[in-house]
């Protein structure tokens, strides 16, 4: 066998034996050595390589995942993921002498654009922009006062309250007073009805800020009323713009539960966080748990503080919902991070109940506190603010009802297609799951990082 031999200046000496070649480095004696053969040299080329596609892989499917899944939202406005919106808010209560009383809430910054668009006054326009921008609630309240005349024509013109078909009147009474819900300046409005007739059953129809304005779309407005000897709530829209107070129990349920199914699809924030769970979800047991984790947790909260029984500011609430979809969006990368192509598989070890292994629990307990923080924020997108009852109860129940069944139909839809993509293709499917994690969790830490600044 041929054997050649080439020293190398302070690095050993090349050996070839036939088809093995290697390096040996002197040790402080000849006896000492350590060879690298070709073929460990492959291993370490190929474990080196590996460990580069790994990387490589994980820094492209971020980059895929935050041009797929956040650029379309960047226009859905910074701080607020339920777009552009917005919520009023009625209480309906006897007045004095016969008179219907209605306290009517609306977003100040909004109604006074809309005012000063609908009756050409530009004062308004800038006195009110300016006392908004200033956040002198005082200076708002000194605006909406001086040009109140404007202001109640805008609200009489669109919302009204009928005895009978026929039409009352309206008169305000006070002055405009500014309070605030979850963050934003609101404008209250006390307004007297004057009736022709005297009745036990009233209609009610809103068409504030409506979609032709081109300020918002989609405007709700939230009734809770104690009149006629009966109680109550409504939820209004340009679908749905009109109840009556003697309406049937089934119609004022019917209006909860699309209210609370087109909550969830318009609320960005709560999609991204269903996409993110689904995306992390390993087995179709592991989904169905996680969602029913979720929706367990936030029908707690969601109660209690609709009820009135917890109150957690929105400034604490909206900054965690927007931490909850990074943080669980992140956890599925970290998974594709430290198990590559294995991310989606279970650990045979540490499984137990439920098949879910050690970080399917602490999975489903992550989601379920993040789920407690949903429901605050759902019963304050809700902004009922009513005493107990009965009828109270099951409109709130009603409402997350429609919740939940969007929800589910989300995943009934995405998830058997994902297994799918899984089965036939791995590596496509988590590719897929890993972009959209990583735009998910991006998008929630540029929402968490606007909101705690109050940008």
């Amino acid at each position: 066998m041929r054997t050649s031999s080439y020293s190398y200046p302070s690095s050993g000496h090349f050996r070839c034996t036939g088809r093995r070649c290697g390096i040996l480095f002197s040790i402080g004696s000849s006896a000492g050595g350590l060879v690298f053969t070709n073929g460990v040299q492959r291993a370490l080329a190929n474990r080196g390589s590996r460990m580069f596609r790994r990387v490589r892989h994980t820094v492209i499917v971020i980059l895929v995942g935050i041009a797929a899944a956040v650029i379309p939202f960047l226009g859905a406005g910074p701080a607020s993921a339920h777009g552009f919106s917005s919520t009023v808010y009625t209480k309906i209560t006897p007045g004095d002498e016969g008179h219907i009383r209605t306290a009517v809430e609306l977003e100040y910054d909004l109604l006074v654009v809309s005012v000063a668009d609908s009756g050409a006054d530009d004062p308004l326009f800038q006195e009110g922009t300016a006392a908004f921008e200033a956040g002198d609630s005082d200076a708002q309240a000194a605006a909406l006062r001086k040009h109140a005349e404007t202001t109640l024509r805008y609200v009489a013109d669109r919302f009204t309250v009928t005895a009978r078909d026929a039409a009352c009147q309206p008169a305000q009474v006070g002055d405009a007073t500014i309070g605030e819900r979850e963050g934003v300046p609101y404008a209250n409005l006390l307004l007297d009805w004057a009736c022709p007739q005297r009745t036990d059953e009233h209609e009610v129809r809103s068409a504030l800020f409506p979609d032709d304005e081109g300020y918002v779309k989609g405007t709700k407005t939230i009734v809770t009323y104690e009149i006629d000897g009966r109680s109550g709530s409504a939820a209004l829209d340009a679908g749905n713009p009109s109840f009556s107070t003697a309406q049937s129990w089934q119609e004022r349920f019917g209006e909860f539960f699309l209210l609370g199914a087109e909550h969830l699809l318009s609320g960005i924030d709560h999609l991204l966080f269903l996409l993110a769970l689904i995306a992390g979800s390993r087995r179709l047991r592991e989904i169905v748990l996680a969602a029913t984790s979720f929706t367990l947790a936030h029908s707690v909260t969601f109660m209690l503080a609709a009820l009135g029984l917890v109150e957690v500011p929105a400034r604490v609430v909206e900054p965690i919902i927007a931490l909850s979809i990074a943080v669980v969006a992140g956890w599925h990368l970290w998974g594709i991070w430290r198990r590559g192509d294995h991310a989606t598989d279970l650990d045979p070890a540490g499984r137990g109940h439920f098949s879910l292994d050690r970080a399917g629990w602490i999975r489903l307990g992550v989601v379920f506190c993040f789920g407690l923080v949903h429901g605050l924020g759902f019963a304050g997108a809700l902004g009922i603010d009513e005493a107990w009852s009965w009828t109270l109860l099951w409109s709130l129940l009603v409402f997350n009802v429609g919740i939940e069944v969007v929800q589910l139909t989300i995943i009934a839809a995405v998830f058997p297609l994902l297994i799918a993509l899984r089965r036939r293709a791995p590596k496509a499917g988590l590719w897929a799951t890993g972009a959209i994690s990583a735009g998910v969790s991006i998008m929630g830490l540029v929402w968490f990082a606007q909101r705690v600044s109050g940008s």
